[in-house]
C-alpha cells in the first residue's frame, strides 16, 4: 500500500508540474497576445491618421489640378488672342507700305509732271 501511496503521490506532483508548466505556457501566450493587440492598436492609429493626410493631400491635389487647368486655359486663350494681334499687325504693316508706296508713287508722279 506504501508503494501505491509513493506512485499516487509521484502523479500528483507530474500532475501538478503539468498544470503549472500549462499555465506558465498560457501566460507567455497571454502576453504575446497583448503585445500585438498593442501593436495593431497602433497601426489602426496610424492607418487613421494616414488616410486623413491621404484625404487632404486629395483634397489638396484636386483644388491645384483644378486651378493649373484654369491657368492651362487663360494661357491658350491669350496666345490665340495675341496670334490674331500679331497677324493683324502684320495685315496692317502691309496696308500701311502699300498706301505708303502709292503716295510715294503719286508723289513721284506729280513731280514728273509739274518739272
Amino acid at each position: 500500500m506504501a508503494q501505491q501511496g509513493a506512485a499516487l503521490q509521484n502523479y500528483n506532483n507530474e500532475l501538478v508540474k503539468c498544470i503549472e508548466d500549462l499555465c506558465s505556457k498560457r501566460d507567455d501566450l497571454q502576453r504575446q497576445i497583448m503585445v500585438e493587440e498593442e501593436e495593431k492598436h497602433k497601426l489602426q492609429n496610424d492607418i487613421r491618421v494616414l488616410s486623413e493626410k491621404l484625404a487632404k493631400v486629395n483634397e489638396s491635389l484636386a483644388k491645384k489640378i483644378s486651378a493649373r487647368n484654369e491657368f492651362d486655359k487663360t494661357i491658350a486663350e491669350t496666345e490665340g488672342a495675341y496670334m490674331k494681334i500679331l497677324e493683324s499687325s502684320q495685315t496692317l504693316l502691309n496696308v500701311l507700305k502699300r498706301e505708303s508706296n502709292s503716295l510715294k508713287k503719286s508723289e513721284a508722279d506729280e513731280n514728273r509732271y509739274d518739272n
